[in-house]
């Protein structure tokens, strides 16, 4: 692991980094008790940046703005420090050399721990796609945990436009086959204070031709064979209510 026992020294804003930072001490000073460590935030920055380093995403934006802007967007609906901390190293130990361990020894094992959850690279070092990864975390009933991978497809399908368009197809039907129903989940489990899945279908609509023809044509996206995987009380109502929101479009 590298020296990182100056980072305050060497901790350098960015605009990405004030963005979410203005944003945490503002709801800092709006919430009750308890707050968000802002020092702990701005430590994760700079790891997440450090490690990260010169990635660049193919939108021409440096990597790291992703992890933070995955924070900024989860912590309207959990303002938890370990929830802000371990979206902005989501990626860390799937894309750099950081590691659970040197993750655990500067931000303590809960971090570690989730950001593990959500790295794709399980045992034996077999990766995972993401719709495998919001099965494992529901039956894990890591539901935090699962609140950031929400935010984590809601951005990058915000950013999709700079990709190739196979790319971008396999995001988004992946995407319609999961992650609509997961944020559904999510509007039931808050009462509607969490209104996301619209705005994921009308940004599918948005950047994909074929979306439009695969909202018409239903049997595409609910095959026979297709579970959604929650407890089968909900399947009917999310299942409807899905059919409501695509045929809308």
């Amino acid at each position: 692991m590298q020296n990182l026992e100056n980072w305050q020294d060497e901790f350098e804003m960015c605009i990405y980094a004030k963005r979410l930072l203005d944003k945490v001490i503002y709801l800092n000073s709006i919430v009750k008790v308890p707050k968000v460590d802002v020092l702990v935030v701005k430590k994760a920055i700079y790891y997440a940046r450090k490690y990260h380093g010169s990635q660049m995403r193919q939108s021409g934006e440096p990597f790291y703005s992703h992890p933070l802007e995955v924070s900024y967007l989860v912590s309207d609906y959990l303002f938890r420090t370990d929830i802000l901390v371990t979206a902005i190293l989501h990626d860390t130990i799937e894309d750099t050399e950081l590691t659970q361990e040197e993750i655990a020894a500067a931000f303590g094992w809960q971090v570690a721990n989730q950001v593990m959850d959500l790295t794709r690279i399980k045992g034996a070092g077999v990766k995972i796609s993401s719709a495998e990864t919001v099965e494992l975390l529901y039956r894990e009933k890591k539901y935090d945990v699962l609140l950031i991978k929400l935010f984590d497809r809601l951005h990058n399908i915000q950013t999709i436009g700079a990709k190739p368009p196979e790319k971008i197809r396999k995001i988004i039907d992946e995407t319609l086959k999961r992650f609509i129903t997961l944020s559904i989940f999510f509007e039931d489990r808050t009462h509607g204070v969490l209104k996301i899945s619209n705005k994921i279908v009308a940004l599918c609509h948005y950047y994909s031709p074929i979306t439009k023809h695969m909202l018409q044509n239903q049997t595409i996206i609910f095959k026979d064979n297709y579970q959604l995987p929650f407890p089968t009380a909900q399947n009917a109502i999310i299942h409807n209510y899905i059919r409501n929101i695509l045929v809308s479009k």
